[in-house]
This record gives structure tokens, C-alpha cells and sequence, in this order.
């Protein structure tokens, strides 16, 4: 056997054992004999440096250094999920779903898993990049650290596809996490907080060797991708398993809700006995046809619910309640606690939400109060122990600004109290101008909340507008920034002009004014001139906007100061208009028809189709009904939507029909 062949065969030897130890649980080689193999490819691989290969187990140990992790974005958008808290929530999804699909609808059940989420991407059988969540539209490249994960394969076997993305969690075992709070403990350090941030702070570390000493594994439950000959979800952690990947065995196929219902029920007791921290159960329309079918909201799978096991819940002593002012002025009253361990962490605030929450509980300072974390990041108290209340006052609600003394506004019908000052309050100013920056607006490298905070104390900026006027020079003389910092910053602030019309409006913080509705707006006036110049009447017409959001957009405009801002921002050659190129690409020739998409298609895929639709004017919907144009029909169309367009008279095209009106 020549040298080439020998290298191969280790290394196709050691993937195997590594396979059965960290995927399977199942060794078949002691530690000295798989240490010993190692060893013998490293000496071959160091004395023919030729047969080099990125993917070779031997790397594994880490030992690259990343300083600055790249932004890449996703192919296809990380979705967050729909959370549901009882069988009544479950019922009314099922409902939901089989008014939009056809034919019996079958569940796959999984655990969710309390860990970091990764997409990992593989073309020809190798993994060619590891990119974290990030804000679902884009992660950071945690590609080397990922590496150094035993249960990630390096090379895939079976009949893969030739490039596909597999999503799922990084998670850090109870036992792992155990050992390793000891060896701090032992070493005078403070012991983590959780498995979960434990976990996603090591996918950040800059030493990978470092990442490698942590016990951390690798959980798949989702594959992504084109032409991925696969038709249930159920079928694709199956393959998945067979190509190589640590996919949980707890998944079940479930044919109705009631035995959803059976499994969570089972998993919500049971769930103490596994080696890894979860919070649910992620609940998934087993078709993959059906799934395309249903789609997504702007923030989620309708295909998809998690159903969040019950809180858990304790009692603590409110010592103080502040209040925290918002980007927008709004005013959120926080409790602050006798810390406390709640679900893995110290728990020292809870969100009280607003004054009629406040009243609702009767809740005071001194008393003793209920907390939970059930389904949302910060804790909030749920009840009071009157029993244990001794000599406390009924909490009066302030009426000023905690920030800059502004007297308080509470509109009609709304929960939240206002400051108004939003130009003179300083965490308005602040949170806008973090707003403007972050990575879904105007994604400004090299510009961090931190450093937004400081330009304002400094006087350096009042607005977002002022960050186009920064020079090197001003910023060169703050803290922790130096001269390569500076000039990171100042040619983020220039790279930011261009960003998009649809993300600069997001950008600016008009209240209501989120990504969806940003977008909706940029296409249909083109520049923010139009907007400007819009009747509330008008903005009503805009798909999806409603009088909440039209009254916001006119208010935001009305102010002059604000005016003056896009003046400025326009002056500094930000994009408040979409671009000639862009405009290209889009037509009005679909202006006012509701089209709905069912089938498999062959020319161009359903989310192809869909783009197609919206950039001539058009609008997709889900469902058909008496106001639905066209039913755009692929092979395998459901009997129950072709049934119920023909009852209505809507005209059902072909997919030919369909790219030849465009």
C-alpha cells in the first residue's frame, strides 16, 4: 500500500470510530488504540505535507486563531418559530393548517433542544462552512470552531446530496457542563450560568484549541436545500442520520394531534432524564410538499410550532421597582429582585410589563412575588404571596421621565406610557441611533451599541444623521479605539450608503414601521419623497397597512426635525430611493391580482414563482377565496383547492400560463 492509500485508509478508519463514540454512543476501539491511530496519521500527514486535507480527523484539536468572525448570509432565512402553550393552542394550528392543505396531515415530533443554533453547509460530502444564527438573515463563520465538535462529521457517506445546508443546535451536556464548572471551581474562577450561553459563547471563543477542550455536541434536525430528493420531514432525519449526523432518536411520527399530544405529555415528565437541556417540543407538518404549500409569516414557518413545556416558577422578594425608557419613548417598568435561580440562571430583574399590569397584580415593593421564564428571555412576575405581605404602599406609576424629567404621555387605548422628548431624551437618541445601525438597518461594521452610547456622551452625534459628518480625527481620541478601529468605523459609516431604500426606512425607527411593512412601503411609492407626501388615506390603500401604522408614518413626518434628518441623510448619499437596477426587475403588469401558488412546479421553484408574482405588482396569498385572480397550478395540486376554485370561478393557470403573463 503506497503512502497516499495508507493516509486514506487512517483517515477513513479514525472518521468510523469517531462516528461510533460520539454519534452512536457505540465504541468499538479503546481510547489508547484510537489515540495511537491518530498519532500514526499525524507523523504520515506532517512527512507528506501533499496530502493535505482540511477535513482530516487530525485537525480536530483546534489550534487556529480567529480574531474578526466574517458575516456571511444565509441562503435561505433561519426562521424563528410560533410558540404555543396548551392543547388549545395546538388545536386552533391544526385548524389553521387544514384549511390552507389538502389531504390527511401527518406531524413529526422532536425535542427542542436549549442550545445555539448553527446551519451547516456541505457540498460534495465535505463541510465547507458553519454560519451561527445570527438574526436569521445573516450569522457569523464559526467554521474553525465548529471543527473541533466530535458528533459534526468532517465527510459525509451514503448517497448525499451533492450541496445542501443541515441546521440544528450546539449543545453542551449536563455531564460536560458539571466537569467543567468543577475544574473552575477548582481553579478559584466563577462557575458558568448555563448549559445554553455556555455553549454559544464557545462558538465566539478566538483560540479554536480552546473550543476543542469543551465537551460540546451537535444536534440535526433540519435539512435545507434544492432538488433534495426527500418527501417528509420524518424521512429527512433519517437520511440525515444514515449520512453521518447525531440526530435524536426521541423524534416520533405522529398521525394526529392527540398523539402530538402523547408525546409531549411523555417528553414534558421524561424530560429530566435526558443528557441535555430542553425547554419543548418543536412540532413540524410532516409533508414536505404540505410545507411548501403553507409557507411563512415574515417571522415564521406556519408548518412549525413549538409547544413550550409549563414555566417553571419561584418566589423572591421585589426590592425596587425602576423604569427603563426605550428606543420609541416607551416606558417599561422592571422589578428588581433578590436574585434568585430560575431555569439554569441567577434571575435579578423581571419585566412588569405597564401600570395596568402593575394594578392588575397589586403588585409593591417589599413584596414577596412569583417569577417565571416561560417562553420569553426575560423573567416577569406572574403573581403576589399576599400572605407574606407586611406594611408596603400601593405603587404609584411616575409621571416624568426617569431620564430627562419630560412629563409622561399615555394615547388611547394603549398599554405603554410615552416619553415625548425622543430628540433630547438621551436612551431615545441612543437606541435610535442603534437602531439605525444594527444589522437588519444599516449594518454598519465597526460600529457597536457600545460605541454609539459613547459618540453621544462625547457630543460627538445628537442623530443618526450626524454619523455621516464623523471624521477619523474626531473618534481616534475615545476610549478603546484605535487608529485601525477608528478607520473600521468610518468606512462602515461610507459601505452603509449602500444599503437598500426598503432597509434604510426600517432604519429610520418609525414607530410600527418593522422590515415587512418597510418593504411593502418602499415598493410601492419607490422614494421616501413619495412617502412624505402620502394621504393618510393613501398609506390605508398600501397592501397590509393599516390606520395604526398610516397615522405613525404621517406623525413621523410632520415633525420637522425629522425632515431636516432625511434631508441630511440624502445629502450624504444614503439610498432613499429603490435603484434604477432594482426597478429594472420590476413591473406593475400583475398590479391588483391575487394569485395563489399550489403544486410542484418545474421551470422555477414555488419560492421562485412567488418572487415573480410580487415583483410584477402582484400579491401572493395562501388561500383562495372570492377575491383570488389566479390559481397558479403544479403537478400534484390538492383536490379540495381545485375543487374550491372551480366552485368560485377562479381561473386556474398552468405554470407556462403564468411566465408567459410576466
Amino acid at each position: 500500500m503506497n503512502i497516499e492509500d495508507k493516509i486514506i485508509q487512517l483517515r477513513e478508519e479514525l472518521r468510523q470510530h469517531n462516528y461510533n463514540y460520539y454519534v452512536l454512543d457505540k465504541p468499538t476501539i479503546s481510547d489508547y488504540d484510537f489515540d495511537h491511530l491518530l498519532k500514526e496519521l499525524q507523523k504520515l500527514e506532517e512527512k507528506h505535507p501533499e496530502y493535505y486535507d482540511a477535513n482530516s480527523p487530525t485537525l480536530r484539536v483546534g489550534g487556529e486563531v480567529t480574531k474578526n468572525f466574517a458575516t456571511i448570509v444565509h441562503e435561505q432565512r433561519m426562521y424563528s418559530l410560533d410558540n404555543s402553550y396548551s392543547k388549545e393552542d395546538l388545536l386552533d394550528w391544526e385548524t389553521r393548517i387544514k384549511k390552507l392543505v389538502d389531504g390527511e396531515v401527518q406531524y413529526t415530533c422532536e425535542l427542542k433542544y436549549d442550545g445555539a443554533s448553527i446551519n451547516l453547509t456541505y457540498e460534495e460530502g465535505a463541510l465547507v462552512r458553519a454560519v451561527t444564527r445570527g438574526d436569521g438573515i445573516q450569522g457569523d463563520d464559526v467554521t474553525t470552531n465548529v471543527k473541533t465538535i466530535k458528533s459534526v462529521p468532517l465527510k459525509l457517506k451514503g448517497d448525499y446530496p451533492s450541496k445542501f445546508d443541515i441546521r440544528g443546535e450546539i449543545v453542551l451536556p449536563y455531564e460536560g457542563f458539571r466537569k467543567m464548572n468543577e475544574e473552575r471551581l477548582a481553579a478559584g474562577e466563577e462557575p458558568y450560568a448555563n448549559p445554553r450561553n455556555t455553549a454559544s459563547g464557545s462558538l465566539k471563543l478566538q483560540d479554536s484549541s480552546e473550543v476543542a477542550k469543551r465537551p460540546l455536541d451537535c444536534l440535526l434536525y433540519n435539512l435545507v436545500g434544492d432538488r433534495i430528493q426527500i418527501v417528509s420531514q420524518y424521512e429527512s432525519l433519517e437520511k440525515a442520520r444514515a449520512w453521518g449526523f447525531k440526530v435524536p432518536g426521541e423524534s416520533r411520527l405522529a398521525k394526529s394531534i392527540d398523539e402530538v399530544l402523547e408525546f409531549v405529555n411523555y417528553w414534558d415528565e421524561h424530560r429530566k432524564d435526558l443528557p441535555y437541556e430542553t425547554d419543548g417540543v418543536v412540532v413540524k407538518v410532516n409533508n414536505l410538499q404540505q410545507q411548501e404549500e403553507l409557507g411563512f409569516t415574515s417571522k415564521a414557518p406556519r408548518w412549525a410550532m413549538a409547544y413550550k413545556f409549563k414555566a417553571e416558577q419561584v418566589a423572591t422578594v421585589l426590592k425596587e421597582i425602576t423604569y427603563q425608557v426605550g428606543r420609541t419613548g416607551a416606558i417599561t417598568p422592571v422589578a428588581n429582585l433578590e436574585p434568585v435561580q430560575l431555569a439554569g440562571t441567577v434571575v435579578k430583574r423581571a419585566s412588569l410589563h405597564n401600570a395596568d399590569q402593575i394594578a392588575k397584580l397589586d403588585v409593591r415593593e417589599g413584596d414577596t412575588v412569583f417569577v417565571e421564564k416561560g417562553g420569553e428571555i426575560i423573567p416577569k412576575i406572574v403573581g403576589v404571596d399576599i400572605t407574606k405581605r407586611e406594611n408596603t404602599s400601593p405603587t404609584v406609576y411616575i409621571s416624568v421621565c426617569p431620564e430627562c424629567q419630560t412629563a409622561l404621555i399615555r394615547k388611547e387605548g394603549e398599554a405603554q406610557h410615552y416619553c415625548p422628548n425622543d430628540l433630547g431624551c438621551f436612551p431615545q437618541v441612543v437606541g435610535r441611533i442603534q437602531h439605525f445601525i444594527a444589522r437588519k438597518a444599516m449594518d454598519i461594521e465597526g460600529l457597536g451599541g457600545e460605541t454609539v452610547a459613547l459618540l453621544v456622551k462625547e457630543n460627538l452625534i445628537t442623530n443618526y444623521a450626524d454619523l455621516y459628518d464623523l471624521k477619523k480625527e474626531q473618534v481616534i481620541p475615545l476610549e478603546r479605539m484605535a487608529e485601525k478601529s477608528a478607520d473600521n468605523l468610518i468606512n462602515g459609516i461610507l459601505k452603509s450608503k449602500e444599503i437598500p431604500f426598503e432597509r434604510v426606512l426600517f432604519a429610520l425607527g418609525i414607530r410600527y414601521v418593522g422590515e415587512t411593512v418597510a418593504k411593502k412601503l418602499a415598493k410601492h411609492y419607490k422614494n421616501i419623497d413619495a412617502i412624505i407626501a402620502a394621504t393618510e388615506e393613501e398609506l390605508v390603500n398600501v397592501e397590509e397597512i393599516g390606520i395604526k401604522i398610516a397615522q405613525s408614518v404621517q406623525e413621523f413626518f410632520s415633525v420637522e426635525a425629522h425632515k431636516e434628518l432625511i434631508q441630511r441623510l440624502k445629502n450624504a448619499g444614503v439610498q432613499l430611493e429603490i435603484s434604477a437596477e432594482k426597478l429594472a426587475g420590476q413591473t406593475e403588469v400583475l398590479s391588483g391580482k391575487v394569485f395563489v401558488v399550489s403544486g410542484v412546479f418545474e421551470k422555477v421553484s414555488r419560492n421562485e414563482l412567488k418572487k415573480l408574482i410580487e415583483n410584477n405588482g402582484g400579491k401572493v396569498s395562501s388561500s383562495i377565496s372570492s377575491k383570488t385572480s389566479y390559481v397558479v397550478a403544479g403537478a400534484n395540486m390538492g383536490p379540495s383547492k381545485l375543487e374550491k376554485a372551480t366552485k368560485l370561478g377562479v381561473a386556474i393557470i398552468s405554470e407556462d400560463d403564468f411566465l408567459a403573463m410576466v
